[in-house]
């Protein structure tokens, strides 16, 4: 390892903290907006707030402390673990204080950084906080440096609340730490102009006493006025009440089934028994947003309609507060806000789901560091289901719960992945782009159960998984969701081989749930393996559903899995000299269309 003393590095750049002198290192930056922000803490202690110059490929972060004691700790790491950590730490040896780029070694020691990557700009003492702002490269092309790159980074922090002589003093395992997601590198996209009829309508909840209990999904039945006429949604953002910014984890605003006439007010959790079931006839997507997102603009020649003969009149918002630090008492009027217009734009757009239906039929065994689901949209549905000019799609937003660890959507054409359509590999949940012609979308998702005994069955609840891709496009056609799961017969084949193999021969197959016939087998590699190569080689049932939640005409079980010949790589940084390849998030919109007839 390092055997750098801190004073050999030239980095005492400030005296100590506890004077709480304004120092500033080198001159002072212009004031530079940070256009990015998020809190770290689910107090909101901590505030992060960056902003990305594509240009220096750097990106300039601000870290804003509420009140710092002997130093704080900021870093990145894959998966947000304290060990093998890249590291930023600002600390005091209770005279003097001192800024360094650092890192952790696999038990969580710290040391410092041969090549010093992060530049201090400024930390002064504000009567809000004391506030620290430095910069480094997206890639330092050190092997300890996290690259910094599309997708979701995992933020670690920590606070010192005693004095160390020198950085090796330093365990992160001994300091009280803690992890954020953020979506880093955001599309340097110009905001679009609104109309100037531009109206709002605001689906918040009604002043809410947050529970306190770690996981609440909260539902809320908003009704549209009478008679409104179609209109087209033109943008939206999110509305978080002041205070509950670290709590309100992310948010959605669903349109009820047009079939349905009258959905009962609710205000309640969405997990209670008693609640209304016309809920679950609420599952249209109109907008939907998560910790740290940008207002979503939709591009100037489309909008997502609303209001009109053909809609409902009810709106379900749907909440998601997590409550770790179990706060009681706290009240929320948190929610979404939508900017419509009554002058429709020349295109609908539409949301279509990607990826594995809703059940319990795909499932992730339990201690698995990396297991793979793939959810698919077949050519045979592309091609009923879209019009012959195709689709144009300018957006995509990823899901999993808490198991999920990457989702990769790819499109296939003629057997070769051509594009990727969206991808984040470290993953939480944001936007992107694709294109296709008559072809495939392979929705793939990573997951980590290793902390997991039983297990993990695909579902609605949070301790459940999904594996979703909605993809924003126009013009807006039938189908709204494209998604496929394992044909049942083969997995009930599945059950009463390993049932059979593991000794128990009365297989219990078709008299009880799937989940529960996934909980019966004694789970171990082999199982494992199995349950694997099954997911890739048995045929699947498709999902190739119209907004009436009917199948479009056609046999859509038992369907072949897609053939796939050439796998696109991901691209990496080269750190041999030259520009790194990284321009915008954004790739340029692609456009999805469909052979002629007989081609």
């Amino acid at each position: 390892g390092l055997r750098t003393g801190p004073n050999d590095v030239t980095i005492m750049y400030f005296t100590a903290l506890a004077t709480l002198v304004v120092i500033l290192v080198a001159s002072p930056l212009p004031y530079l907006p940070m256009p990015f922000r998020v809190p770290l803490d689910p107090r909101g202690e901590l505030q992060l707030a960056w902003n990305i110059s594509y240009a220096n490929q750097e990106i300039f972060i601000e870290l804003k402390v509420a009140e710092i004691r002997h130093g704080v700790v900021l870093g990145m790491s894959d998966r947000g673990e304290l060990t093998n950590a890249d590291l930023v730490v600002l600390w005091d040896n209770g005279t003097k204080s001192y800024f360094g780029d650092a890192w952790s070694d696999s038990e969580g020691r710290v040391s410092l950084d041969s090549q010093q990557d992060y530049q201090l700009i400024e930390a002064k003492q504000t009567p809000e906080g004391f506030y620290l702002l430095f910069k480094r490269p997206f890639s330092t092309c050190d092997p300890r440096d996290y690259i910094i790159e599309e997708g979701t980074v995992h933020v670690i922090y920590g606070l010192l609340d005693r004095p160390i002589t020198s950085l090796e003093q330093l365990n992160l395992s001994r300091i009280q730490t803690g992890v954020q997601r953020v979506l880093m590198l955001r599309p340097d996209a110009p905001s679009a102009s609104l109309p100037p009829d531009v109206q709002i309508l605001e689906v918040l909840a009604p002043d809410v006493i947050i529970p306190s209990q770690e996981t609440t999904y909260w539902c809320f039945i908003q009704q549209l006025p009478e008679n409104m006429p179609k209109n087209h949604i033109v943008m939206y953002e999110s509305v978080v009440t002041a205070g509950n910014e670290a709590i309100v984890h992310h948010m959605e605003v669903f349109e009820c089934s047009p079939d349905i006439s009258n959905v009962p007010q609710y205000s309640g959790s969405c997990d209670d028994k008693m609640k209304p079931g016309k809920l679950n006839y609420c599952r249209h997507v109109l907008a939907a947003w998560a910790m740290g997102a940008e207002a979503f603009y939709y591009p100037p020649d489309a909008g997502l309609p609303m209001g009109g003969p053909d809609s409902s009149r009810f709106l379900r918002l749907e909440v998601h507060y997590h409550n770790p630090l179990l706060l009681s008492g706290r009240r929320d009027s948190s929610g979404i806000r939508l900017y419509y217009t009554p002058s429709l734009r020349r295109y609908d757009a539409g949301i279509m789901e990607l990826g594995l239906v809703y059940t319990p039929i795909m499932a992730v065994p339990p201690k698995q560091p990396n297991f793979y689901l793939t959810g698919y949209c077949t050519s045979k549905c592309t091609q009923t289901a879209l019009p012959p000019k195709g689709i144009f799609i300018f957006a995509s937003q990823l899901h999993t719960h808490l198991a999920g660890r990457g989702v990769r959507t790819v499109l296939v054409r003629e057997g070769r992945e051509v594009e990727v359509v969206q991808e984040d590999p470290h993953f939480s949940t944001h936007y992107q782009v694709t294109d296709s012609r008559g072809d495939v979308l392979i929705t793939k998702c990573t997951y980590d159960t290793e902390d997991r005994n039983k297990p993990t069955v695909g579902g609605f609840g949070i301790m459940e998984e999904m594996c979703v891709n909605y993809i924003h496009y126009y013009p807006r056609t039938q189908l709204e969701l494209c998604k496929s799961h394992v044909d049942i017969g083969y997995l009930q084949k599945y059950f009463s081989f390993i049932n059979r193999f593991q000794g128990s021969d009365q297989c219990v197959c078709g008299e009880v749930s799937v989940t529960e016939q996934y909980s019966q087998l004694q789970w171990d590699s082999f199982t494992a393996e199995v349950l694997d190569s099954l997911y890739n080689t048995a045929p699947i049932s498709m999902h190739c559903n119209q907004s009436t939640a009917r199948l479009f005409p056609g046999e859509w079980d038992k369907q072949p899995l897609p053939v796939v010949t050439s796998v696109l790589q991901r691209p990496r940084y080269p750190c041999e000299g030259g520009q790194l390849p990284v321009s915008q998030p954004m790739n340029p919109s692609l456009t999805l269309v469909q052979p002629e007839p007989g081609v």
